[in-house]
């Protein structure tokens, strides 16, 4: 099942996405996708409706984050060994973690804002892991069991403030927009595999990125338990899993992004994004 919002920035409603890919209305059975609805027991029942009978979606219809809710995004840097050595970094012995301000959240296809004073902003397509139940010191066999599906996150960093101004990478990764996630919230049942997704992007209309999870150090299994023996993992929580190489930042000489460039990006078989980049205007 691929889950949605859509409408206008705000005041987004539920729908899905059905077998040949039209997007329809959900609204008429529940009210939001929120955290709660991530249970085994309400995808199940969301499962059981026929999309057939869902009103459709205008085409050409916005959408928002697939969720709704969420309380955090957590997220794992140099968790592919070639992204690290393009960095100039180690390979990291366990996790390294970092959060995402939950106010950095965007739509799939909404501008990316470039922060006022900006010199080093970049891309990371990711592969977004979203938790559906709670998960506290689970251990990596119980791991996937707390996992309600998938979804596409480019991990937007800004690299001077996240390592020239001093203390942690935080503030270059929670700016505003800097979180676009969907197009849909993909659940468990229809990733056969999430260590076999490809995963790229495009600047511009020009490949930067193209990998798959299959590199990456430490798997989905792995993090879930892992994070959850430093936090609680509560429902609709977003686990933001590394990027594979070819961001801006591992470029000779670095181009990071300016007013007016297009980026492009998926993860198999979770949609794709696109976004223009926008200056910061109040």
């Amino acid at each position: 099942m691929k889950l949605i919002r859509w409408g206008a920035k705000g005041a987004e409603k539920p729908g899905l996405v059905d077998a040949i890919g039209i997007l329809r209305d959900l609204s008429g059975h529940v009210s939001e996708i929120t955290p709660t609805l991530l249970s085994p027991e309400n995808l199940a029942r969301l499962g059981a409706i026929d999309p057939a009978g869902l009103p459709k979606i205008p085409d050409g219809t916005r959408l928002g984050a697939p969720l709704t809710g969420i309380s955090k995004i957590v997220c794992v840097g140099l968790n592919y060994a070639d992204h690290a050595a393009e960095t100039g970094a180690k390979i990291p012995k366990e996790p390294i973690l970092f959060l995402k301000a939950v106010s950095s959240l965007n739509g799939p296809d909404d501008d990316i804002v470039i922060p006022r004073g900006s010199v080093k902003t970049d891309w990371e397509v990711e592969l977004g892991v979203v938790i559906g139940t709670r998960a506290s010191y689970v251990n990596e066999q119980e791991a996937m069991d707390h996992v309600a599906g998938y979804c596409v996150i480019n991990d937007v960093s800004e690299r001077e403030y996240q390592s020239e101004r001093g203390g942690l990478w935080d503030k270059g990764k929670g700016c505003d927009s800097f979180a676009p996630i969907g197009p849909w919230l993909v659940t468990r049942d229809e990733i056969a595999d999430s260590q076999n997704l490809k995963l790229w992007t495009e600047v511009n209309g020009v490949r930067r990125q193209n990998g798959s999870t299959q590199t990456m150090i430490f798997d989905v299994r792995m993090l879930v338990s892992y994070i959850s023996h430093f936090m609680t993992l509560m429902p609709g929580d977003i686990i933001a899993t590394g990027t594979p190489p070819g961001v801006a930042l591992g470029m000779k000489p670095p181009q990071y992004l300016k007013a007016g460039d297009m980026l492009r990006l998926s993860v198999e078989g979770l949609g794709e994004q696109n976004n223009r980049l926008v200056a910061w205007s109040r």
